[in-house]
């Protein structure tokens, strides 16, 4: 039975919500958070979430330890494992989550980090902290200009540590006070398998995880094109899916910075055909 339409009056423009990605829109605008429904099954997730630990083992010995990682506030941190393991290029290039970042910033945007935070029991993480995925910045757009979407390997509950957002703070440019944030944050509970998507100029931050186990997850950052990426891919890669179209794209192949004159005026013709 279709509900009946909510009771309005003065209204000339209304939102059309055709589709349930267009409901995810509307949410992100309006408050600056939603959930999204992956499409994995549990033992795609499961495979997922035993893929993260072995990628940050393999960055902390490359760095030098355990030690030295949470130094420089990196522990249990991966970063870039689409990388190190190709599975984590799917999970970038979800179906479902393209389809809501591009509606959200149109077909042009490109994939500015792949990170990995594994919060260990009542153990903090520097991600707990109250930030933007875009930090250090204090003004807002009329339109957004990147999305974050924090992938749920593990069911995210009040008592692992869920992500806390301080709704409809993506438009407002200071950081709000703390009478403000006391009254207004709000815990996002979600299934395993599930997209936490933000607009990336929200305040967010990981709660405490007080529950027995380890809460897995992996964000994403898209961001448009004129934006640089946290780490330049494409060099990290080698070349790899340059060849792919799609992948090309969001990897930021087609957005790399020529090297010279000439190399801009090669690109331009290679656009031309």
């Amino acid at each position: 039975m279709a509900e009946r339409p909510i009771a309005r009056y003065g209204v000339r423009e209304i939102s059309p919500a055709v589709d349930l990605l267009d409901r995810h829109v509307e949410e992100l605008r309006l408050v600056g958070h939603t959930v999204l429904d992956s499409g994995l099954k549990p033992e795609e997730v499961a495979d997922l979430r035993g893929r993260i630990k072995p990628i940050i083992a393999r960055q902390e010995r490359e760095f030098g330890g355990a030690q030295a990682m949470a130094r420089i506030g990196e522990a249990n941190t991966g970063r870039a494992l689409l990388a190190y393991d190709k599975a984590f290029l799917a999970l970038a290039a979800n179906p479902q989550l393209m389809g809501l970042v591009e509606r959200m910033l149109g077909q042009n945007f490109v994939l500015s980090q792949q990170n990995s935070t594994v919060l260990e029991p009542l153990n903090g993480h520097n991600q707990s902290a109250f930030h933007r995925d875009l930090p250090y910045q204090h003004f807002t757009s009329s339109r957004p200009i990147a999305i974050n979407a924090l992938f749920c390997a593990d069911e995210f509950t009040n008592e692992n540590g869920a992500t806390r957002v301080i709704p409809g703070s993506h438009k407002y440019e200071p950081f709000p006070s703390d009478d403000a944030i006391r009254k207004l944050v709000l815990t996002i509970t979600a299934p395993a398998g599930s997209f936490i998507v933000l607009d990336a100029m929200i305040y967010h931050g990981a709660g405490e995880n007080r529950s027995p186990r380890a809460r897995h997850g992996v964000n994403h950052v898209f961001v448009l094109p004129f934006m640089r990426q946290q780490i330049d891919l494409p060099k990290m890669l080698g070349g790899r899916y340059a060849d792919d179209p799609k992948l090309s794209r969001l990897l930021g192949y087609d957005y790399q910075t020529p090297a010279s004159v000439l190399d801009w005026r090669r690109s331009r013709e290679a656009k031309l055909g």
